[in-house]
């Protein structure tokens, strides 16, 4: 059984380990070793996921299969009307299975009555999820290259989907 709930700051513990068991998979041949485990301290220590949550109101969701996490997303409200998907991440074990397009229409749900027309999200360009994101409306619209610090960027495309 698949479920999709909202995640609490009890969960951030949970929402790091699969990011670490995660992104080494997602990443590999694209980033770095060093710059991943730069990123993955940067973005998902404790102390970042719990500011994201409570003072850059992200809102976390988890997916679980049979009661157990295997997977994370987390969007906020960037601009009137827009909303950024930060964070869209399904355990390598459970990929193929359609969870990664039901995080995104639970995500639409929620978005949709509050008035929201667009969600935007950042893809690293090299990674292949580009494709599953065009797939399911998302267009191009311009490339980025964010400084993350210690000499590292992340580059990027910036997706769009509207949502009318």
């Amino acid at each position: 059984m698949i479920k999709i709930r909202l995640a609490t700051e009890n969960d951030l513990t949970t929402v790091e380990q699969l990011a670490r068991e995660i992104w080494p998979v997602a990443y590999d041949g694209i980033v770095p070793p060093q710059q991943l485990a730069y990123m993955l301290d940067l973005i998902y220590n404790n102390t970042a996921l719990r500011d994201q949550l409570l003072n850059q109101d992200h809102m976390f969701l988890l997916v679980e299969q049979d009661g157990k996490p295997v997977g994370f997303a987390a969007y906020s409200t960037v601009a009137p009307g827009v909303s950024k998907l930060h964070k869209l991440y399904v355990h390598q074990s459970t990929q193929g299975q359609g969870l990664g397009k039901m995080l995104v229409d639970h995500i639409i749900d929620q978005l949709k009555p509050q008035s929201f027309h667009t969600l935007r999200l950042n893809v690293n360009r090299y990674n292949k999820a580009r494709f599953f994101y065009e797939k399911l409306g998302f267009e191009i619209k311009k490339e980025e290259d964010v400084d993350i610090g210690n000499g590292y960027f992340m580059i990027d495309y910036v997706m769009e989907k509207p949502l009318g």
